[in-house]
């Protein structure tokens, strides 16, 4: 029977980041020994706990992790941090996977242990397998949590949180007693909590004007729009063979969409001689027409055997300079200050590479340029680019050149006579890509790709919770440096790219041209896509796909939990001072600094609301769904630190203990904390 006098902690949304908030809980609770108090972990998911929506099992095996096993975890693995407490898990994917193939983890079909037995660590996992990982951790985590701890799962939504009435009462009686919050369930059910953490992850949302009069457009003209949604969603058997379907986006939800209207429907791949692939149709895949602003889809992953390049050192944007300016109170901006960091890091990757496996290709001896160019990259000052230029200039030909910001528009500038050029150049440009990707540690390009991946990280330790300007975070880091890194560094499997081609070589995929527009033609009576860079041709159709998913944006969100707790006034959005005086409305919610308790409309901290994941995109660039499993938490694992602190600031509460905060100098080794929170075998009553 449940404890009434335990802590009620409520957690909504269980997905990846609400399972590892469960499972911080869990683990901190273990670590406090004795003096832990009695803890009811409410877990508020329609799905199943673990994976939640995005990642369930039962989705199509077709759709892709963008990561290979060797990347993700949802826990801790390996040595803890001094300051972070133990998991009673501790496994990764990867390891996982290798328990999988070993026959040691029951209660999974025969397809999950086909696929498991049929990837590598450096393979890309599809996201239903993913999935079963997240399921069987949340399992574990509940199945190994100390006796003093109770796991319950209510399998709905949320749609309301207020304050309690007691909770009421007590701040008008200036007494004290009471759970402070009430979640309303959407069964018309409800329970009270002392504390609530918000992990609510991907969020429908209203559509945009233009979205808005595409949809009124198809619903005027019997048309078929398909807005923004989650690839696995999609009932993507409704699109009628042979049709022509328009394309927005050539993002990872292009590729889902991509492979499900052609694998999916029974077209065969195959290998020819040349390594290429060639596409044998079914005849019941529809035509494609794709288009987005660059023209081109996300670069493939190069292929390796871990997850930065192994010959990419960092030299330049390290924590120790990125994080420098925080340190001695100055704040950066990122053009100014953190990019020539991580620019001359990619440029001497690529240099570097290429002067290794292409010297012949050089117009001075390769040893000679590269000393050139360090000289150059390690000068102080704004000429370091014009002397890195002329570096470059004495000893590389202008095709083999690299201009980092151009490869955001390859097409720049550059017109073409129809949409049959266009897409012959576009497939010589795929052919390429893949043919890098497969080079992977040889390849120059995929080489100054990694860098700026490996910089990213750290760029996002420097940034997040005010580390750079208002307004260089607008202009510059989301203005133009995410849209590039996020084509470059943030692409599919290698695999989608070579079968993109193919599609293309088999007439089943065109392209539009870069900066697209969609709209509907009045004439026609149809969708029409035209690019103002390829004369002659546009395309029509009786469909129209977005291939992206929902605007992560609290103020636009379709969730009825989030829609009633801004109208309540219990959170509000994260506001701005832009350039010109004006204020500006952040995507995410307005929050204080780490462990992230949201802030009313008044203006006041809320101390037992916390918020993880999505929704923290105004203090936080590209927030993750897993960390890295073989970086340092610091570097990789920042959803674990947020599951963590949260986790200790909900205990800190529970206890009446000052928060828990040690000196560096008094922190105890991962021995002595594997010595000290030895796992306890015992199930969580539901």
């Amino acid at each position: 029977m449940e404890n009434q006098d335990a802590r009620q902690v409520a957690v909504i949304g269980g997905g990846p980041r609400g399972t590892s908030v469960v499972e911080r809980l869990i683990a901190g609770h273990r670590a406090l020994g004795a003096s832990a108090p009695a803890l009811v972990i409410r877990v508020v998911e329609p799905h199943d706990p673990g994976p939640g929506h995005v990642w369930r099992p039962d989705q199509s095996r077709l759709f892709l992790m963008n990561t290979p096993c060797l990347y993700p975890t949802v826990v801790p693995v390996g040595a803890p941090a001094a300051s972070i407490p133990e998991s009673s898990v501790g496994l990764s994917f990867d390891a996982w996977r290798d328990r999988v193939v070993a026959g040691l983890v029951p209660g999974l079909d025969n397809d999950d242990v086909a696929e498991c037995r049929g990837l590598a660590s450096r393979d890309f996992p599809s996201r239903a397998l993913y999935g079963r990982y997240l399921a069987w951790v949340f399992t574990e985590v509940v199945r190994t949590a100390p006796p003093g701890v109770a796991v319950v799962h209510h399998r709905n939504e949320a749609v309301g949180l207020d304050h309690s009435a007691a909770a009421r009462h007590r701040d008008a009686s200036a007494g004290r007693g009471g759970r402070e919050w009430r979640i309303t369930l959407d069964d018309g059910s409800q329970f009270d909590a002392d504390d609530v953490v918000l992990a609510l992850g991907h969020l429908a949302a209203t559509l945009t004007p233009d979205q808005g009069r595409l949809q009124d457009a198809a619903a005027r003209h019997g048309l078929q729009y398909w807005p923004p949604a989650v690839p696995a969603d999609v009932a993507w058997n409704r699109l009628p063979a042979g049709k022509t379907v328009l394309v927005r986006g050539l993002g990872l939800n292009f590729f889902d969409a991509m492979i499900q209207l052609t694998e999916g429907r029974g077209g065969r791949f195959s290998s020819e001689d040349d390594g290429r692939l060639v596409y044998t149709p079914s005849g019941k895949e529809p035509r494609l027409v794709a288009g987005s602003r660059r023209g081109v889809p996300y670069r493939a992953k190069a292929s390796l055997d871990s997850y930065f390049p192994r010959s990419v050192v960092l030299r330049f944007c390290t924590p120790e300079h990125a994080l420098a300016f925080r340190a001695s109170g100055v704040q950066p901006g990122f053009d100014h200050d953190l990019w020539p960091l991580l620019h001359r890091d990619v440029l001497w990757t690529y240099y570097s590479t290429l002067s290794r496996t292409a010297p012949a290709a050089l117009l001075t001896p390769p040893d000679m340029f590269l000393a050139g160019l360090d000289a150059a990259l390690v000068s102080d000052g704004p000429g370091w680019e014009a002397a890195a230029g002329e570096a470059v200039a004495r000893a590389v030909p202008v095709e083999l050149r690299l201009d980092v910001e151009a490869l955001a528009h390859p097409f720049a500038g550059r017109r073409f006579a129809d949409g049959a050029a266009f897409t012959a150049t576009v497939l010589a440009y795929l052919d390429a890509d893949a043919a890098g990707s497969a080079k992977g540690e040889d390849d120059p390009l995929k080489m100054a790709i990694g860098a700026l991946n490996a910089g990213r990280t750290v760029i996002k330790q420097a940034v997040a919770d005010g580390g750079i300007s208002v307004s260089s975070w607008n202009a510059e880091l989301r203005g133009w440096f995410e849209p590039l890194v996020e084509g470059l560094a943030s692409g599919p499997p290698p695999l989608r790219i070579a079968q993109l081609a193919a599609l293309v070589r088999a007439g089943i995929v065109r392209f539009v041209g870069p900066n697209p527009g969609f709209g509907f033609d009045p004439e026609a009576g149809l969708f029409r896509a035209a690019s103002p860079w390829v004369s002659g041709d546009s395309f029509t159709a009786h469909y129209l796909v977005e291939a992206m998913m929902p605007a992560n944006r609290v103020s636009t969100s379709l969730s009825p939990l989030m829609r009633q707790m801004l109208q309540q006034g219990m959170v509000r959005p994260a506001t701005f001072m832009g350039e010109t005086g004006t204020p500006v409305t952040s995507d995410g919610l307005d929050v204080t600094p780490p462990p992230y308790r949201a802030v009313d409309r008044s203006g006041r901290e809320q101390e037992s609301l916390f918020v993880i994941g999505l929704q923290l995109t105004s203090v936080q660039w590209g927030t993750a769904i897993a960390a890295h499993a073989g970086a340092a938490l610091e570097a990789g694992s920042r959803t674990l630190l947020d599951a963590d602190a949260i986790a200790g600031a909900v205990l800190d509460r529970a206890s009446a203990r000052t928060p828990r905060v040690v000196p560096s100098g008094e922190r105890r080794s991962g021995a002595e904390l594997n010595e000290a929170w030895t796992p306890v075998d015992a199930s969580a009553a539901g």
